[in-house]
């Protein structure tokens, strides 16, 4: 069997709370990060702003130095941005190796309803990297990055455009590159998990309905803009679309049939 990479367990990463549903292995990271159609950047804004921000952004993991790497392999995360939004700002101001910032993203895949209030839960999957963001300043890679993003949107779109974007378009426009430091994932699957206590509870198991109610992203029929001069949807849309639905439910039903880890079977 090949090496499996994963990310340095670090104090800032270290799952603690069900740690039998932790991951560090970078493919299982890295797959919920580029499913996810918004990422949620977090960094300090500095004084004399004393709160947190946090922004939603498009991003996707990639590696300019070495394309063809795969989702188990070193990647950095690259963000797209306007340029003068404030996060740009301050990764332009950053010293050293750049604007630390937090990136996380979640996807839900079912409702768990349990007996009890206190069981219930979600099948989801969960991911947060740490990294240094610093603005990607050679035009090659900017291209390459913006390629990416768009990519993320719609596989393809991006040769299916006007393209490329002309100098307005690239002055406006600022790309962020994340080198990770490190990262974490959390998954669950599976059914309900209820303490023997009420499963053995006539009076509770006769009137409380118990399950798990899958959840899936679905994309809908495309709807032409009224400028929209293609009389047919293309056909690496209508696939993107049909592929995507599939895999989305597949997951999701396949998801609640998982077999429950030993730690939370009751």
């Amino acid at each position: 069997m090949g090496r499996t990479l994963a990310y340095p367990k670090r104090d800032a990463n270290t799952v603690n709370r069900y740690k039998h549903r932790a991951t560090y292995d970078l493919n299982a990271i890295h797959s919920i990060i580029n499913s996810s159609q918004v990422l949620h950047v977090s960094f300090s804004p500095g004084p004399p702003d004393p709160f947190p921000a946090i922004l939603p952004m498009i991003g996707k993991m990639g590696s300019f130095d070495y394309p063809s790497a795969g989702l188990d392999e070193p990647l950095d995360c690259y963000l797209h941005g306007y340029v003068s939004s404030r996060i740009m700002n301050l990764a332009r101001k950053s010293e050293g190796d750049g604007l630390p910032v937090c990136i996380a993203a979640s996807r839900v895949d079912g409702l768990i309803l349990s007996l009890t209030p206190n069981s219930h839960s979600y099948n989801y999957r969960s991911a947060i990297l740490h990294g240094y963001a610093g603005l990607v300043t050679d035009e090659a890679e900017k291209l390459w990055a913006m390629k990416l993003i768009t990519n993320s949107v719609v596989p393809d779109r991006w040769d299916h455009t006007r393209v490329p974007p002309d100098n307005a378009e690239m002055s406006s426009t600022v790309i962020l590159k994340v080198k990770i430091v490190d990262g974490s994932g959390k998954i669950r699957d599976g059914g309900v998990s209820d303490e023997r206590k009420d499963k053995s509870n006539n009076d509770v198991t006769s009137r409380v309905w118990t399950g798990v109610v899958p959840v899936y992203e679905a994309f809908g029929d495309p709807v032409p803009s009224p400028e929209n001069k293609v009389s047919e949807v293309p056909e690496y849309i209508s696939s993107f679309i049909a592929d995507m639905n599939k895999h989305n439910r597949d997951y999701a039903v396949t998801a609640v049939n998982v077999g429950l880890p030993a730690e939370e079977q009751h």
